[in-house]
C-alpha cells in the first residue's frame, strides 16, 4: 500500500504553544486520516518533526510500504534528506525518531512543496491552536 502525507507543524511564539497537523491519502487520493494536536511548548522546527513522525507512524500501522511525505517545512525536508547536517541536539533526537520509522518502509520520500500547497495541514495545526486558546 502506498500513502501520501502532508505534514505541518506550528507554533505561537517560538518557543510557544505549538501543535502538529497531517493529512494521509491513500493511492486512489482519499484521505483517509487527519491529525490535529496540540503538543505543548516546541519551537516551530521541534513542532514540524513532531507532525511528520506522529504522521509516520500512523502510515506504519496502517501497513503502508511506500509513503511520499509533503511538507512546507525546507529544513525537515533537507535533513531527513540527509542534505542539511543537525546542530541542534533536541532536533538530532526528533531525527533517530524520525529515521527509525522511515527504516520499516519499503520506500519513503521527503518533498519540499510551497506553504500554499500544505494548506489543509496548517489549517489543522491552527484549529489546534485555536481550541487552546479558546
Amino acid at each position: 500500500m502506498e500513502l501520501t502525507i502532508y505534514s505541518d507543524g506550528g507554533s505561537r511564539g517560538n518557543p510557544g504553544q505549538a501543535a502538529i497537523g497531517a493529512v494521509i491519502f491513500d493511492d486512489k487520493g482519499n484521505k483517509i486520516k487527519e491529525i490535529s494536536e496540540h503538543i505543548g511548548t516546541a519551537t516551530n522546527n521541534q513542532a514540524e518533526y513532531i507532525a511528520v513522525i506522529k504522521a509516520l507512524e500512523e502510515a506504519s500501522n496502517m501497513k503502508a510500504e511506500k509513503v511520499k511525505v509533503f511538507m512546507d517545512s525546507e529544513l525537515v525536508v533537507k535533513q531527513a534528506r540527509r542534505e542539511y547536517k543537525i546542530k541542534n541536539p533536541e532536533l538530532s533526537s526528533l531525527f533517530v525518531k524520525l529515521w527509525n520509522i522511515v527504516s520499516k518502509f519499503k520506500e519513503c520520500s521527503f518533498n519540499h512543496i510551497p506553504r500554499e500547497k500544505n494548506s489543509e495541514a496548517d489549517a489543522l495545526v491552527n484549529k489546534a491552536l485555536d481550541e487552546l486558546e479558546a
